[in-house]
């Protein structure tokens, strides 16, 4: 048996001294390892963590971290994710991957599970699903990818609540074969109105993009050269045509342009151990978080910054990093922003480098309050003002 939880809170009422807090810390009673935020606009500073699965939040007088739910879930999630729902118009609902992609609703006293989308129920046997996606321009849509080589695209439907019936039904819409061997990612692309597009990473080394309405045939965008795995990929929330990602136990992030195919518009190799996440600013198409766990760059204990940077970074938060970097043996855990504006020109240094006390698993930009970065290490998830 497996918990999940989700976290609350509100960091602009928070106050520490008459100043607000920088970093805010919550300690797991398990490895934190997959995360998200809420982005409904009356749950703006809430999110759920898993390896297991737990919602957690921020009380406004103590400053600290609470758990405001947990519930069992059969395995340790491979990824969590809120509804896209920016309006508050659907139910508060909640996926999971793992075994099986489950809905869950969310409510102020329980979470329940709305419905477990299977698409092998003539087998007792499932192969896990490594990662989904969840569409924002249609959020009736998601896309898992799986160790058997397929994506599968589901379709919710959203019923009437009669008594204790659940609310959230699913379907398969379309499932294909996307690589020659396993798929480790899957996501929604904003191009093309934001539907019916999608980009998967495997095994094989490549990246494939999919049209929902030409699927006879997919595009291969970039092949790794050495056929290493590839791990992970994320969208520039502001310009479609670029994407990232990473190959397995890689040290850099490699940036693609979909007009250009199959060549590296930059590569964010200054890393000296592998990357685990990958993040883009979603308010600026020339910016990007990578973490993981890195040597660092810079011996200087504090956030790297240049001018060109098109961020507010708090000088608050170069306190508080200089007081834990300089601590840190050379050999350290880092989130790394960088500004890629330069682009065809080499990316020689991240903007700002921000050091955890472990490995850091996962890296997520708040999408409805840019200046707020979550990070998780070991047992810990960190919340950090940027």
């Amino acid at each position: 048996m497996h918990i999940a939880a989700i976290a609350h809170f509100h960091p602009a009422d928070m106050s520490l001294h008459g100043k607000r807090k920088e970093i805010y810390k919550y300690e797991a009673p398990w490895t934190v390892y997959a995360m998200n935020w809420s982005v409904r606009p009356d749950k703006r500073f809430r999110l759920a963590l898993g390896s297991f699965v737990q919602l957690v939040g921020l009380e406004e007088e103590s400053s600290d971290f609470v758990c405001r739910n947990t519930f069992d879930h059969p395995y340790p999630t491979t990824k969590i994710m809120w509804i896209p729902d920016t309006k508050g118009v659907y139910p508060d609902l909640l996926a999971t991957s793992g075994d099986y992609l489950r809905i869950w609703r969310v409510s102020d006293t329980e979470t329940r599970l709305e419905c477990l989308l299977n698409n092998n129920k003539n087998s007792d046997f499932c192969a896990p699903l490594t990662s989904f996606d969840w569409n924002e321009v249609d959020p009736n849509l998601l896309g898992t990818s799986s160790i058997d080589t397929t994506c599968t695209i589901w379709g919710l439907e959203t019923g009437q609540v009669l008594g204790r019936v659940n609310l959230v039904s699913g379907h398969v819409k379309t499932q294909l074969i996307a690589h020659d061997k396993e798929v480790y990612d899957i996501a929604f692309s904003r191009a093309g109105g934001g539907r019916d597009m999608f980009a998967s990473v495997g095994a094989d080394g490549s990246v494939r993009m999919f049209d929902l309405r030409h699927l006879e045939h997919s595009t291969i965008i970039y092949e790794d050269p050495q056929h290493h795995p590839l791990l992970r990929l994320c969208w520039n929330k502001q310009d479609p045509n670029y994407l990232a990602t990473m190959a397995m136990d890689g040290m850099e992030v490699v940036i693609l342009d979909v007009r250009v195919p199959c060549t590296p518009v930059a590569r964010l190799n200054n890393h000296r151990a592998c990357v685990n996440g990958i993040a883009w600013a979603p308010h600026s198409s020339c910016h990007i978080c990578t973490a993981g766990e890195f040597q660092s760059f810079d011996r200087s204990p504090q956030w790297k910054t240049s001018n060109t940077c098109l961020c507010s970074f708090s000088e608050v938060f170069f306190a508080n990093a200089h007081a834990r970097v300089h601590a840190l043996p050379a050999d350290d855990h880092q989130a790394l922003i960088w500004d890629i504006q330069q682009m065809p020109r080499a990316i020689e240094d991240p903007i700002l480098a921000y050091t955890a006390e472990g490995e850091i698993n996962n890296v997520q930009w708040a999408s409805t309050q840019p200046d707020w970065i979550a990070i998780c290490y070991n047992n810990c998830l960190e919340i950090l003002r940027v």
